[in-house]
């Protein structure tokens, strides 16, 4: 099967290239606050709302699932460390078509979101301001990640550091008054017991289908430490360690965070979908936190503003690895002080250009554009499961030394994980909701992979 060998953007001519800024306290709190995205303190309720108590089996499902992706891109990340992450590993197992469509396509996802975030977070900030616009609020983020972007990597890991422990803070002081309010230890509470959790499947499996589906989209950003670890003091062991710990963290976050909301408030409350509050607003004033719309609002403009910054560096770094492998324009390649400014600069231009398309065409262009990368993050956990069957084999074959991080039970595992994406790609189909998400997102994935076959039959004759 065709390959390629370049995995990584050659030095640039003037000896320059990608900075190692990041150090090992940078990567750990990236690792431990990327499971707790914005998706999880609001999108939580819909899935909730569905699937009532169950909703902590669709996270559980969804969870391992995640793990088994995380092993095995930690497994090819240690042994070829690289800023395009799964793009160049599918480079290398299938050849550069693969790398082209998983790369793009994931850059378009993380742009799209930059600009999601903004809207995100602008509106939590003109609740507090209101009169003032919007796009002024999302245009002010956009100037500060930007800038901090564009000075030096070692930037992006420090607001990434203390954002990620705000939302760790945020996250285990929630399970601790949750598990205190349980056992009736908090004063003014009374243990709850079963009473919440007795109708566990209220909807039948069509609600554990649809909890399922909207726990799956919550996991989105745990690549990104994969992409970071790059430009990190030591590659290999910060992805070590961020894959290793990736099981008791999504466990303890996502899994724990669901148990204690849906045992605390019945699943049928409207507080729970309420755009305004949602589950953890309503298990904290369930338990009668004061002021807990608004501790909330603070924590989740965290959580937007964390993944905006992340999801700048994510599109900036996987376009520069694109590029620098021959899959874009050679302009984005162009590095400066160790950071590729131009990719940067790019990123969030579209970021912005998203923005200002859910103002101009919110009816027409906005949506269809939301459900072309709906599925994104599913077509790059499958790129993951192909690549590592295809590269494990070689490793073990020319270079067992670098297997510091191992798949477990290779390959039943990797075909499990593939049958389980296969399996939510039938429920994703069988939903009208996200049918839609999974034909356009396949029609570009499909569009990209020839796009990219073309790109470099044209190279190759040049």
């Amino acid at each position: 099967m065709p390959h390629s060998t370049t995995t990584e953007t050659p030095p640039q001519q003037d000896g320059s290239s990608l900075s190692h800024g990041l150090k090992q306290r940078h990567l750990s709190m990236i690792a431990l606050g990327g499971v707790i995205g914005a998706g999880l303190f609001v999108g939580s309720g819909a899935g909730i709302a569905a699937a009532g108590p169950s909703i902590v089996v669709a996270y559980t499902l969804s969870g391992l699932l995640v793990m088994l992706v995380m092993r095995m891109l930690g497994e090819m990340s240690a042994a070829y460390p690289s800023s395009g992450s799964f793009s160049a590993h599918a480079e290398r197992a299938m050849g550069p078509w693969a790398g082209f469509a998983a790369g793009w396509s994931f850059w378009v996802l993380l742009c799209t979101a930059v600009g999601l975030e903004g809207i995100g977070a602008a509106k939590i900030v003109q609740s507090w301001v209101p009169g003032t616009p919007q796009w002024m609020w999302v245009a002010l983020f956009m100037v500060v990640f930007c800038g901090a972007n564009l000075a030096a990597v070692k930037n992006f890991g420090e607001f990434e550091f203390w954002f990620a422990a705000l939302k760790v803070g945020a996250i285990s002081l929630f399970l601790i008054l949750g598990l205190l309010a349980i056992t009736g230890v908090l004063p003014g509470t009374q243990a709850p017991g079963a009473s919440n959790l007795t109708d566990f499947l209220p909807n039948g499996s069509d609600g554990l289908i649809i909890g399922l589906l909207a726990s799956v989209f919550a996991y989105g950003g745990l690549e990104t430490v994969t992409i970071a670890a790059a430009e990190s003091e030591d590659p290999v062991r910060g992805v070590a360690s961020a894959v290793r710990t990736a099981m008791w963290r999504i466990a303890l976050f996502y899994i724990g965070s669901m148990a204690v909301v849906v045992t605390l408030v019945p699943w049928d409350s409207k507080d729970i979908v309420d755009p305004d509050k949602g589950p953890y607003v309503a298990a904290l004033e369930h338990i009668g936190i004061p002021g807990a719309g608004q501790l909330m609002k603070v924590i989740v403009l965290v959580a937007l503003l964390s993944a905006m910054n992340a999801n700048i560096y994510g599109s900036s770094r996987i376009a520069y690895s694109l590029v620098g492998r021959g899959q874009g324009p050679k302009a984005l390649a162009r590095l400066s002080g160790g950071v590729p400014r131009l990719a940067v600069l790019t990123s969030c231009v579209v970021g912005f250009l998203c923005v200002l398309l859910s103002y101009w065409s919110p009816d027409e262009v906005f949506p269809w554009l939301l459900n072309m990368i709906g599925a994104v993050i599913l077509v790059v956990w499958i790129f993951i499961a192909v690549s590592q069957l295809l590269l494990r084999r070689r490793l073990e074959r020319e270079a067992p030394g670098k297997l510091v991080v191992r798949m477990w039970a290779f390959p039943w595992l990797t075909w499990l994980a593939l049958a389980g994406m296969a399996a939510i790609f039938v429920l994703m189909a069988r939903e009208p909701d996200t049918r839609v998400q999974l034909y356009s997102t396949g029609g570009m994935t499909l569009a990209l992979a020839a796009l990219g076959y073309v790109w470099q039959r044209v190279r190759a004759r040049d």
